[in-house]
């Protein structure tokens, strides 16, 4: 189900998962409509739009997790806390990626019903149910000296977190997201930091990754220069998860020194997750495709993902959500206008991030659920 509700000065867009069973899922993109008013009245605005799905298009669920995209996140984000701190629910995300249609900010947010959540000691945050606990990290940060050491801090921290819930970052952790403040600069730190904890947890090209975007972005503090958010799942089988490859169009990460995987699919008895890492305008030599033509770009990079998504099973009528990435502001009306022509009732968002090599334009990642049946206890 796709629904698109409008309010004054605010859209938006529901994808709702609903198979019969205990657990209904939805994904929800709010964007602002009116960049002329004040971020304090955008922020009211956008509070009472999320109020109104959850209580009209998403009646019972429970807010799992929220990511904040902010335009200015130094002098944005303490309001929004003191929003939040009034009464949270969920894993909560805040990430300076300015919303590309002159707003100041704009949601994400996963909620489902039948969920048990909390916020956990570990500082991870749990929706429960049947003999799966969903774990949440977001917004994970420190203040070491460069970028290289923050995410090697990040990681060993995560590494404990998970120990201390009977879980491991090879067997249980299943999607990260690393934001890097100046990513031209610091990539290459985040990416040598996780390459070398990543070995020390038997994570390599012999055994498997975790699927992966790593973006541009910042925190109001400008000293961090590596932000984390991931997701684990406790009560997983070794058997439920799947990587995908697509290598018609994909190589393998670790051919260019990096360590994520292209996706990855989880089975449960009654659906089948599929997250889509960000994926951008390469061949499966690992070359960048059609340099300095984003529409070109875009066509390739919804040729990839469309082709990771039919390894799983599923197609983009699959797709729960989506975030798009550009590098260049200039290129948002070119590409909104694709994305409104190929998905007009898709929950999705572009934001301001530089992609991670200079020549990519573009870049999207993206969640899928799709019905079905197996052996495997449902979600």
């Amino acid at each position: 189900m796709n629904k698109v509700i409008n309010f004054d000065h605010a859209v938006a867009k529901v994808y709702g998962f609903d198979n019969g069973t205990d657990v209904t899922e939805y994904q929800v993109v709010i964007s602002l409509t009116n960049p002329l008013l004040t971020y304090t009245q955008q922020l009211e605005t956008l509070v009472e739009a999320f109020a109104q799905v959850k209580k009209e298009a998403t009646a019972g669920a429970s807010v799992v997790f929220k990511r904040f995209f902010l335009s200015d996140a130094s002098n944005q984000a303490d309001e929004l806390m003191n929003y939040e701190m009034e009464a949270p629910a969920g894993a909560l995300s805040i990430i300076q990626q300015a919303p590309l249609n002159g707003t100041k900010i704009a949601l994400w947010a996963y909620l489902a019903t039948g969920m048990q959540t909390r916020a956990l000691a570990s500082g991870l945050y749990e929706a429960s149910h049947g003999g799966y606990r969903h774990l949440w990290l977001a917004s994970a940060h420190n203040n070491a000296k460069d970028s290289e050491r923050q995410t090697r801090i990040l990681l060993n921290d995560y590494v404990m977190q998970l120990i201390g819930e009977g879980c491991s970052l090879a067997d249980n952790c299943i999607r990260t997201w690393f934001f890097v403040n100046d990513v031209d600069l610091n990539y290459n730190g985040v990416v040598k930091a996780r390459n070398e904890v990543f070995f020390t947890q038997n994570l390599t090209d012999r055994t498997h990754f975790i699927a992966s975007t790593g973006i541009g972005g910042r925190q109001a503090d400008a000293h961090v220069l590596s932000q984390m958010d991931a997701y684990a799942i406790s009560g997983i089988k070794k058997e439920q998860v799947h990587y995908l490859y697509a290598p018609t169009h994909l190589n393998r990460t670790s051919d260019y020194g990096v360590s994520f995987e292209r996706g990855t699919y989880i089975d449960y008895g009654d659906r089948r997750h599929v997250y889509i890492s960000g994926t951008a305008s390469i061949n499966n030599k690992g070359e960048i495709m059609h340099r300095g033509d984003v529409v070109a770009q875009c066509h390739r990079m919804w040729e990839n993902v469309e082709t990771l998504l039919k390894e799983a099973g599923c197609t983009y009528d699959d797709a729960a959500q989506m975030i798009v990435y550009l590098r260049d502001p200039a290129d948002y009306e070119v590409v909104r206008r694709l994305y409104e022509e190929r998905f007009p009732n898709k929950p999705w968002v572009i934001v301001n991030a530089k992609v991670c090599r200079p020549g990519w334009l573009i870049e999207m990642e993206t969640m899928a659920i799709k019905a079905q049946k197996t052996e495997f206890p449902n979600y």
